[in-house]
């Protein structure tokens, strides 16, 4: 398929979550609902979701590209392993969208973590970055990196606002840049 030509959604929590969050900007985008409690509930591992789940996005959509915005568990190496493109055998890329800067607060509550560290004057500054996914935290290759202020008059709200409005942006202009990457190649 053309590079970028269609999109799908995957998402691991109910339905009602995503329409919170993403308020109907997902209309005409093919939706999988493929949630981890189960897997758990029924005795089986975060190993076998994790295949699982490579696979059924492997058969079902065949992606140039994976984007993980709001996907919040850890994908295992045998996930990565697993996502490659059948026509080239190369990796299919996946980008993590977080809201830090590189090297700075990897994992859950990056803002909140930021935000704390601004009070105690140890930081002037937080930002988002989207990057390669590696089997390690928020550790892959930067493909964006936005920087975001912390003004002195800021309440945790104010800063989140802030953030995610730049964290739109930054992926936006990562797919873009993956995309350009995939065309350059073929």
């Amino acid at each position: 398929s053309t590079i970028g030509s269609s999109s799908q959604l995957i998402r691991s929590k109910p339905k009602q979550w995503y329409q919170r969050r993403v308020r109907g900007q997902t209309k005409g985008i093919q939706t999988l609902y493929f949630p981890l409690k189960p897997f758990l509930d029924s005795g089986r591992s975060r190993e076998e979701y994790d295949i699982e789940l490579a696979q059924k996005i492997v058969s079902s959509f065949q992606p140039s590209i994976i984007v993980l915005a709001g996907w919040m568990h850890i994908l295992s190496a045998n996930f990565l392993n697993l996502l490659v493109n059948a026509s080239t055998g190369k990796s299919i890329p996946i980008i993590n969208l977080h809201p830090a800067l590189p090297n700075t607060f990897p994992g859950t509550h990056a803002i909140e973590r930021a935000y704390e560290a601004f009070k105690k004057n140890e930081i002037k500054f937080t930002g988002c970055m989207v990057h390669l996914v590696i089997p390690e935290i928020d550790a892959g290759k930067t493909v964006v990196v936005e920087e975001v202020p912390i003004l002195e008059h800021d309440t945790l709200e104010d800063l989140e606002q802030r953030m995610h409005e730049t964290e739109h942006k930054a992926i936006v202009n990562a797919v873009n840049v993956i995309i350009n990457e995939l065309k350059e190649i073929q």
